[in-house]
C-alpha cells in the first residue's frame, strides 16, 4: 500500500466514523421541545460543538485505520480467509 493509498484508506475511515459520532449524543429540538421558529425540529438545540465531534472522530479513526492498514501491509488475512462458501478457485500456491 502506497501513501496515497493510505491516505485514501483514512479518508474513507474518517468520514465513516464522522457518520457514527455526530448523531452521538445529539439532543434535537424536537426532543427538547423548544423549536426555534423556522428552524426543522431535527435541528441540534445548544450545545452542539462541530469541532468536538471532528476532533472525536480523528481519535478514534487512528486506530482504526492502523488496524485495517496493518492487515492490508502484513496480509494476515486475505481475500480467501473471508470466503465462507468456497466459491473462489483455488489459488497457484495451493
Amino acid at each position: 500500500m502506497g501513501p496515497v493509498s493510505g491516505l485514501v484508506l483514512f479518508a474513507v475511515v474518517w468520514f465513516m466514523v464522522l457518520f457514527v459520532v455526530l448523531p452521538i449524543r445529539l439532543e434535537t429540538q424536537g426532543d427538547v421541545g423548544e423549536k426555534v421558529e423556522g428552524t426543522h425540529a431535527g435541528s441540534p438545540a445548544t450545545g452542539f460543538s462541530m469541532r468536538r465531534r471532528l476532533r472525536l472522530t480523528t481519535i478514534w479513526a487512528i486506530p482504526i485505520w492502523a488496524v485495517i492498514a496493518g492487515v492490508i501491509l502484513y496480509g494476515d488475512i486475505t481475500v480467501r480467509d473471508i470466503d465462507m462458501f468456497g466459491r473462489m478457485a483455488p489459488s497457484a500456491s495451493e
